[in-house]
């Protein structure tokens, strides 16, 4: 089984404020500092550090290059990243004293796929693998279509959500992973358990993972539904905390292990990842979480 991991790759740009920028709020950030980012990096170097064989496919520009470099050293398989000649998307992040964040994206590059270059990641894979998929890049729906055509477990983190979700044929989804801001955009209900059975009715064949915050996390498909709490810890930058929850979920869950370990090392990877500053480079190595639980 290889993981294909098609994607995002962005520079963060991370300013640290006392408080997030009200509407009309002029305020001067106590840092900036840049990093390494974007959800399919974010989720690509956290399968790695998980313990996967991963590849990275997606687009950057001229100015993202060490983006590279961050892949090579985290293990990311690179094959499939090309160079196009729009900027490196870029995401302008405030991180406020507690933790908290807000988040503008420029895609830039990520939204320079077209279906040749996609055709010919796709061709390099075969059915029974996976292919991890967010909503940062453009032709998301001409992916998910070629990935089913081949027979890849498709696993789909449907963030940020917009209008192009809705021309995806999301039936042919074998994993969402989403927290309930989306699963509510999704569905149009905003009660947890509503939501997984809006999802169920709809895709009965899908597994759904949803993410609530101070909540934990709950997992359902047709035959199962389980539930998992949080590892407080106090949080200095939540940029990374799902994406790092996704990589080791799917980790564990392809490796073979049951969804309820799956789940608890998932949120023990996340509880690391945002008492630390930075996307990518908040993401725990699996040693940490094991070295944890002895």
């Amino acid at each position: 089984m290889k993981v294909l991991n098609f994607g995002s790759l962005n520079l963060d740009y991370v300013y640290s404020v006392p408080h997030i920028v009200k509407p009309g709020e002029t305020m001067t950030s106590n840092k900036l500092e840049v990093f390494p980012g974007g959800k399919g990096l974010n989720q690509s170097i956290a399968l790695a550090r998980a313990g996967m064989d991963v590849y990275q496919a997606g687009a950057i520009g001229e100015d993202g290059k060490d983006l590279l470099q961050v892949c090579k050293e985290n293990n990311v398989n690179t094959d499939f990243i090309r160079i196009s000649p729009l900027r490196t998307g870029n995401a302008i992040i405030q991180v406020d004293e507690e933790g908290q964040n807000s988040i503008i994206l420029f895609p830039g590059a990520n939204r320079d796929q077209n279906k040749e270059f996609i055709d010919h990641v796709i061709d390099n894979f075969s059915a029974g693998d996976v292919i991890v998929l967010q909503n940062e890049i453009n032709l998301i729906d001409y992916i998910i279509d070629r990935a089913y055509s081949k027979g890849m477990i498709i696993v789909l983190n449907p963030s940020p959500y917009d209008d192009k979700i809705k021309n995806c044929d999301l039936s042919k989804v074998d994993y969402f992973l989403m927290n309930e801001i989306e699963g509510e955009m999704i569905t149009g209900e905003s009660d947890p358990d509503e939501i997984l059975s809006y999802m169920l009715t709809k895709y009965p064949n899908s597994k759904v993972v949803l993410t609530l915050g101070k909540m934990g996390s709950v997992y359902a498909d047709k035959s199962k539904k389980c539930k998992q709490g949080i590892y407080p810890v106090k949080a200095v930058d939540t940029t990374a905390a799902g994406d790092t929850f996704t990589g080791y979920f799917l980790r564990y869950v392809f490796i073979g292990e049951s969804v309820e370990k799956a789940l608890d090392m998932a949120s023990l990877a996340s509880s690391i990842a945002v008492s630390r500053k930075g996307a990518s480079v908040s993401i725990p190595y699996n040693d940490e979480l094991l070295n944890i639980q002895m």
